[in-house]
């Protein structure tokens, strides 16, 4: 049965769909079967894997909508082992959607969970997958409140940046009522520290945020690269964009150390 991952932050521009789509090609190059589930409306980590929007027959915004099922959504990337549920902007209003679904049910006498409706797709192919990892929005809605609900465990991007902890009790409050009302086996899966520039600044954060999260903090840290952000833009992960590039190696040491907290151990890079 796959592990559920959701990667969180309600901070933009901490590196979270980059980790999404990199650390998912890097679990399939290790020969993982991956699912990555696109739950933001920017839809950045569809285009990222090289999955043209109009191409797309049956996205994330379908899957929720009870429009399709979760099957007819999944797409095969270039990527080694690695499959995408897409996503593009009509998600961006699926909340009052999702609300009038529910009330609709109710009065017809039917059973509708907004909360729950990601839950119960992905346990639809959960078996299917060594892995599934949730890309969600740069907010705490709906959207988010659904990854928590269906995931086992949650990976936080962190920026090493003066501010990194600001929001961060905000996220943890949010997880723990994910905890008590939807899902009480919630974990955090670890912390990931991105966008690292070698500078006193930097290295002072990252011991504020070890002293925080303690053992949950990654080894591997991902450092601020002009490649990481290009990748993207060419619908490619690092390790395709730039094999031999320093950040296609610390998201193998990521994919290595995921894989090992997880059961399997792997020897790192590098």
């Amino acid at each position: 049965m796959g592990k559920v991952i959701a990667i969180v932050n309600q901070k933009g521009g901490v590196g979270k769909t980059t980790t999404s789509i990199n650390l998912a090609a890097s679990l399939g190059a290790l020969n993982r079967k991956i699912l990555l589930i696109d739950l933001d409306p920017q839809g950045n980590a569809t285009t990222g894997v090289g999955i043209d929007k109009g191409d797309i027959i049956n996205s994330i915004y379908e899957v929720l909508t009870k429009k399709a099922s979760i099957e007819t959504a999944i797409i095969k990337t270039k990527s080694k082992n690695l499959s995408i549920v897409p996503a593009y902007l009509n998600l961006a209003g699926v909340d009052m959607e999702l609300i009038e679904l529910e009330r609709k049910a109710k009065d017809a006498g039917q059973r509708f969970n907004r909360v729950t409706r990601l839950k119960e797709e992905i346990n639809k192919i959960k078996d299917n997958f060594d892995f599934i990892l949730i890309d969600c929005p740069p907010s705490l809605g709906i959207l988010t409140t659904n990854a928590l609900a269906a995931s086992n465990s949650v990976l936080i991007p962190v920026q090493c940046e003066y501010f990194a902890l600001e929001g961060i009790m905000q996220l943890i409050n949010t997880i723990m009522l994910a905890q008590r009302k939807v899902n009480p086996s919630l974990d955090i899966e670890g912390v990931l520290l991105t966008m690292f520039s070698n500078t006193n600044l930097g290295v002072e954060v990252i011991e504020s945020i070890k002293g925080f999260f303690k053992e949950r903090v990654y080894d591997t840290i991902i450092p601020r690269l002009v490649r990481l952000a290009e990748a993207p833009s060419h619908g490619k992960p690092i390790l395709e964009y730039e094999p031999r590039n320093k950040g296609t190696i610390a998201y193998l040491n990521l994919a290595k150390e995921v894989i090992e907290r997880n059961g399997t151990k792997e020897e790192s890079v590098g």
